[in-house]
């Protein structure tokens, strides 16, 4: 790449999984609306028709009225050519397929147990990570051997242990894992300043917050506006709807959006602990114990919902739809801002000025009780090829205490899946707070399970 002034030209991106439907045409779109930026994004995808759809689609945006820069997307064959001289990578995968993960997120529900997300913790969480780990490591091989200097930028989940791996199998990576969940909380933030004491604050970035945590179980022990304190403020608006919840102007919305909640979960969990939860009350409740995942009569009590994967497979058949009529031209690509933060990240990285946000590094000592090397989110000042973790603190210990159990689980389930030991997996799989289950039927869920991932675990005795 070649800095020209206040531009940065000839930036060479490797998109792994470059056929989405979803998160590459929020990279278009963002990168489309960036005037600093140009170059070339190489898309490489197991699915090679859905690469060269998006070829098609990033391409046509150099003739869109509104793009302030240049793009040109290429679709390749293989890894090699994705990641050779590449500046930045971006993952963005779907590890498996989603029968895989409709036996992750269903299959449990025959024990009694029940995930909104499934794809993090529980069940559902640790047997997709068995079979993502692989694929990171051959990822983290890949970047070593053809794109070593380059950073890397990971939006697959499961966040935690997919950074873990890349670290592991390449411990001199420049990679971090991004994440939109805290936007939604300083968004809620704003809200409670507004609703509470008539303040209204520009963009959420101007709520300032210390995050300390791990991905998708993250909290906020410090957020302030211009100064002020806004914890005195979030008490008053969390007892003032902790019954009723809050959705803002979307009354209700909860129940006809399974990606909506109403955030009583946060509100419970301020309520418990003091400081506030920073994820989406879907994501939150998954690594708790039953409190809030009991059974769906519990779920509605706190006004949010199971994310059913039907759902997901009837909507990615819209996406493969809307994909056709973007290619041949039968509907505009809408060029708006995703709300990501992936491409004023390149720009920090790029020169182009300085960033502070939430992202997921090795502990090096920025959440001071949690083990080093693991990975944790807090915020990072991204500058000039750098990114340097902020030293957020330490958890309060019974905080600590719901998040070390899952810090461990998740070590665990990387040794497991490394070593294709299921003996190993299985501790993990049955210290998850989800699975209250006898030993017994724990032992039958889990292989029943394993089962149904087999074609992505070669080499386990299953």
């Amino acid at each position: 790449m070649r800095r020209i002034g206040d531009k940065v030209t000839d930036i060479k991106i490797a998109y792994i999984g470059g056929g989405s439907m979803g998160w590459a045409w929020n990279l278009m779109s963002d990168l489309a609306n960036e005037e600093q930026l140009s170059g070339t994004v190489r898309l490489y995808d197991i699915d090679k028709e859905a690469a060269a759809r998006n070829e098609k689609i990033g391409n046509s945006l150099k003739n869109h009225p509104n793009a302030k820069s240049q793009w040109d997307y290429i679709a390749v064959d293989t890894l090699e050519e994705a990641l050779k001289g590449a500046d930045f990578v971006i993952i963005s995968i779907l590890p498996g397929t989603f029968d895989e993960m409709e036996s992750d997120v269903h299959l449990p529900e025959k024990y009694g147990i029940y995930q909104s997300v499934g794809d993090t913790v529980g069940p559902g969480g640790h047997v997709r990570a068995l079979r993502t780990i692989p694929m990171f490591v051959e990822f983290a091989n890949a970047i070593k051997q053809w794109a070593p200097e380059a950073w890397v930028i990971n939006y697959t989940n499961p966040m935690t242990l997919c950074v873990r791996t890349l670290y592991e199998a390449f411990p001199e990576i420049k990679a971090f894992g991004c994440c939109h969940e805290v936007f939604g909380t300083q968004e809620l933030l704003k809200s409670a300043l507004a609703d509470i004491e008539g303040i209204q604050a520009g963009h959420r970035r101007d709520i300032k917050v210390n995050v300390i945590g791990i991905n998708h179980f993250t909290w906020l022990d410090k957020a302030t506006y211009e100064g002020r304190d806004l914890f005195p403020i979030y008490k008053k608006f969390v007892d003032k709807y902790y019954e009723t919840g809050f959705e803002g102007t979307k009354k209700g919305h909860w129940m006809n959006d399974f990606f909506a909640s109403a955030n009583r979960v946060k509100f419970d969990l301020f309520k418990r602990y003091g400081i506030i939860a920073a994820a989406g009350d879907r994501h939150l409740a998954e690594f708790c114990p039953p409190w809030y995942l009991k059974d769906p009569e519990t779920v509605r009590s706190w006004m949010f919902g199971l994310t059913p994967v039907s759902w997901r497979k009837e909507n990615l058949k819209k996406r493969r739809a809307k994909s056709e009529r973007l290619v041949n031209g039968e509907e505009p690509f809408e060029l708006k801002q995703s709300g990501e933060e992936g491409v004023l990240q390149i720009k920090a990285l790029c020169g182009l000025g300085e960033l502070v946000t939430n992202v997921n590094l090795p502990n090096r000592g920025q959440i001071a009780n949690l083990p080093i090397g693991v990975v944790v989110e807090t915020n990072a000042v991204f500058s000039h090829n750098s990114v340097r973790p902020v030293q957020a603190g330490s958890l309060p210990p019974d905080v600590l205490n719901l998040v070390f159990r899952h810090v461990i689980n998740q070590e665990t389930t990387l040794k497991a899946a490394l070593k294709k030991d299921k003996e190993l997996g299985f501790r993990a799989f049955a210290n998850d707070p989800l699975v209250t289950i006898s030993i017994n039927d724990a032992w039958k869920l889990y292989n029943d399970m394993l089962r149904n991932t087999k074609k992505y675990l070669p080499g386990w005795d299953i």
